[in-house]
């Protein structure tokens, strides 16, 4: 009964994760308030012209916030970008993702880690792509290189830790969960994330 209520939570979390992301190179400021799940202060403090770090992480809170067509005009400022930008393919995915059209997106997400591999943002996106493809392992490697990159990127942490308990690594998955909430100690995720920690550790 446990395994089966964890598989139910876990299936929740990674239709979620489609709509929750946190750019490591968005202002302080703006991921805290991410990290809270204040979606709406995120948008208000994005003005046209920010950087795309942030012009991506008001994107995805758009997205949380169910304004679709604002999640998809921030995207096509991005995928508007010159090709050998990689922010170019992470647009792009973004946008396939968001439209369900898997193959499109992964093709986008995997020529922007291949753009510059070393932008978190891209091998975020890829695993977002992978994830929903259900290629656990391969999303497990995506989410973990994040935090490689970006090692105070909570939401790498938390998708990592879903991503290695559907590869069957239950060990890292409560190592990066451990992790995650000493992040985002505020985050709309946090209940979620002890209940299955609790129902692990009474196994």
């Amino acid at each position: 009964m446990r395994r089966i209520a964890i598989r139910s939570l876990t299936t929740a979390a990674i239709a979620a994760m489609l709509v929750v992301v946190l750019p490591a190179q968005a202002p302080q400021p703006v991921q805290s308030l991410f990290d809270a799940g204040q979606y709406q202060q995120v948008v208000d403090m994005t003005p046209a012209d920010a950087p795309a770090p942030a012009v991506f992480l008001a994107g995805q809170s758009q997205q949380k916030l169910g304004n679709t067509a604002g999640a998809a005009a921030l995207y096509a400022t991005l995928a508007a970008r010159p090709e050998a930008d990689p922010w170019h393919g992470v647009g792009l995915a973004a946008t396939a993702l968001m439209q369900g059209n898997l193959d499109a997106a992964l093709a986008a997400a995997q020529a922007a880690v291949n753009t510059d591999g070393a932008l978190p943002e891209a091998h975020f996106q890829l695993g977002l792509v992978q994830a929903r493809r259900q290629e656990w392992p391969a999303a497990a490697a995506a989410f973990d290189r994040v935090t490689q990159l970006a090692p105070m990127l909570a939401y790498a942490y938390y998708y990592g830790g879903l991503m290695h308990y559907r590869a069957n690594r239950p060990d890292r998955m409560a190592s990066h969960f451990e992790t995650f909430l000493r992040l985002a100690p505020q985050a709309p995720e946090r209940p979620e994330v002890l209940q299955i920690m609790r129902t692990i550790r009474g196994r």
